[in-house]
């Protein structure tokens, strides 16, 4: 197969005009004879149902959630990126594109950077005019912080909810839709497979989970804007609820998935404190800007953090990286984090940990405006941990976070399977190996608002004479059939470990062997182990309940049989790619000085990964890419 990613010609400023013009349109009376499923209800998946129900078109819009708003864009606190220079600080679109590409360590397609950084200018006027209340300066103009991996001030923030006013913004677009009756919404609906008819996507079966039972919706295109899969590891900052199973059963369906090992391990999550726990909480990267990191020089310090002295401190990433500090981008700032807990230098209960400390930046700018700009995370730290943050530093340590990889896209965000799109955090295509922060709301934002409602309708205008899609077909009663089918097994296997037993070992596993570092050796260990895994689950795994009724546990059992197969695709992944870049950190890779070692030669591709079966070898199909604007270097944060 050879993957056509559909990049218009032009110079790289030029391109998404050029796509623009020469787009195909559906005229306003054709749009209403048109279907269009949108599963996820965060972001991507409001933004762009709202989109296409303000243009005209039939809009079914799942989600798993009891409201749209549970979505998890909520969780993403810090900030929305966009290069308007309002600090005359030297941003622009193509210093955003650099920084981009430069962040995901040149493994990303430079036409797709440039456009989601250019059409950033135009996300923060629609969320103003939403009523989005970002933090302004006393004169009223709004106001930027700087994020990891750059060096200038380009975020936007809603003090430390900054996901959550958005989605807002996006959720009152799309009920205004729903009000309309240009969109109809379905939520506690689970999409369980995807409906292929003649090639092209046609539809999904979803399950009620309020009643359990199977229902079909048919569409002349379905959208997955799904999020990403990082609760594969179960401790992560992701809500018990997000999954990969909508992508991972189209995956299975034909669409390509790109990239399943690049995985961004968060540097500023709450240390894990028992075995007790579910998952990790986010705080936000913006605390970087005023919080330094350090452990102690001590070995196994046991002293309170405000007793040990500034020359007994060590201020690791501004020793290690000077130009950047504390501002280090996300996968080096994790590594360095582990390496120094690994090494014995970690701090509270379990060693496991480094500190944040807000000491400095309180004398210099004090308490209440430290308080004006992180006061909710300060508020919910304390309530979290019980210790005051104001008065002794925070203890904080990498998490599993977001997902870089996800279904293949190309240019139009439309998957390796006609009429099937994947928008945000369940496509792979604007991060690279690492995401830098704050390009998480954008992406999502910019595909939904400003980049979907274009390709889609350019796909569309070719199904005009298609008539109504009919969920009354073969194809249709035999994705029904093998779901009903998954159902029934999980029943009645009646083991006695509960999916949550096997859904912690695996995220152990995947953790140890393909988290923050990765060996041959290890990863070849953890497919076989995941593998003896899967195999122990589908003898010994007790699901409770009945398969037509509300039952959570068969949720679970859905999305972790799911977590096996994504796993090992992770795993082989991450085995095939014999150098570090990004969030990819093969420990045999590795510069003197312990950085990563890229190979350009070599690995400057996509790797894309075909289904080839329940138990076949996943087909590995190269994107190469290839850099005409700016070329790969060194990527060098000192």
């Amino acid at each position: 197969m050879i993957l056509d990613s559909k990049i218009p010609q032009g110079p790289l400023e030029h391109k998404w005009e050029n796509y623009k013009k020469k787009a195909k349109l559906v005229n306003p009376a054709n749009r209403k004879k048109l279907d269009v499923i949108v599963v996820g209800t965060g972001l991507a998946g409001s933004s762009i149902a709202a989109s296409l129900g303000e243009m005209g078109y039939n809009v079914k819009s799942f989600c798993f959630q009891d409201s749209p708003r549970r979505a998890h864009s909520v969780a993403a606190q810090g900030g929305v990126n966009a290069a308007k220079n309002y600090k005359n600080d030297g941003d622009s679109v193509y210093r955003m594109f650099v920084d981009t590409l430069k962040g995901g360590d040149f493994r990303a397609r430079e036409a797709n950077v440039y456009r989601m950084a250019e059409c950033s200018l135009n996300l923060i006027d629609q969320a103003v005019a939403q009523g989005v209340p970002f933090g302004r300066e006393y004169g009223g103009y709004l106001n930027n912080r700087s994020f990891g991996g750059v060096q200038v001030s380009r975020t936007f923030y809603a003090r430390g909810q900054t996901g959550q006013q958005l989605l807002l913004g996006a959720y009152q677009a799309l009920m205004r839709q729903v009000g309309k009756g240009s969109v109809q919404l379905f939520s506690r609906h689970e999409m369980l497979d995807l409906v292929t008819v003649g090639g092209k996507a046609r539809g999904i079966i979803v399950r009620n989970l309020d009643t359990g039972d199977i229902e079909r919706h048919a569409a002349h295109a379905v959208v997955l804007a799904t999020g990403g899969y990082g609760k594969i590891y179960y401790l992560s900052t992701l809500a018990m609820g997000c999954n990969g199973s909508a992508i991972w059963r189209a995956h299975k369906k034909g669409a390509l998935m790109a990239s399943p090992s690049w995985i961004q391990v968060h540097p500023t999550s709450l240390p894990q404190s028992g075995d007790y726990q579910s998952k990790l909480t986010l705080m936000s990267e913006s605390l970087r800007n005023d919080g330094r990191i350090w452990v102690p020089l001590k070995e196994g310090e046991n002293r309170q953090p405000n007793d040990i002295p500034e020359n007994e401190r060590d201020y690791y990433l501004e020793r290690r990286y000077p130009a950047f500090g504390n501002l280090a981008p996300r996968d080096i700032s994790s590594r360095a984090a582990k390496e120094r807990i690994d090494a014995g230098f970690g701090i509270g209960p379990l060693k496991n940990a480094v500190y944040l400390d807000f000491s400095k930046a309180i004398q210099e700018q004090g308490k209440d405006k430290i308080r004006e700009k992180y006061g909710n995370l300060f508020d919910m730290y304390l309530k979290i941990t019980g210790y005051d943050a104001y008065k002794e530093p925070m203890m904080i340590s990498p998490s599993a976070h977001f997902s870089m990889g996800g279904l293949w896209v190309d240019y139009e965000l439309m998957t390796s399977v006609p009429g099937l799109f994947a928008l945000g955090e369940a496509n792979f295509a604007d991060h690279g190996a690492n995401r830098l922060g704050a390009n998480s709301l954008l992406q999502a934002s910019v595909d939904g608002y400003f980049i979907a409602p274009y390709t889609i309708a350019n796909y569309l205008a070719d199904e005009i004479h298609t008539g109504k899609i009919s969920p009354n077909t073969p194809e249709f009663e035999q994705a029904e059939n093998a779901v009903k089918e998954q159902i029934c097994d999980f029943i009645s296997i009646k083991g006695t470990k509960t999916v949550d037993y096997f859904h912690k070992t695996l995220g152990k596993l995947l953790y140890d062997y393909c988290g923050l570092a990765r060996n041959e050796e290890g990863l070849k260990y953890a497919i076989q182990e995941i593998r003896k895994l899967k195999e122990e689950f589908y003898k010994d795994v007790r699901v409770s309940g009945q398969g037509d009724k509300m039952n959570t546990e068969l949720e679970k059992a859905g999305r972790v049989a799911d977590y096996f197969e994504i796993g090992e695709l992770m795993c082989y992944d991450a085995l095939t790619r014999n150098e570090s870049c990004g969030a990819h950190f093969r420990e045999e890779f590795q510069t003197p000085d312990g950085e990563a070692m890229r190979n350009d030669a070599e690995y400057q591709f996509i790797s894309a990964w075909a289904w080839t079966g329940e138990n076949g070898e996943p087909e590995l199909i190269k994107e190469p890419l290839t850099f005409e604007e700016i070329q790969p270097t060194v990527r060098s944060y000192k």
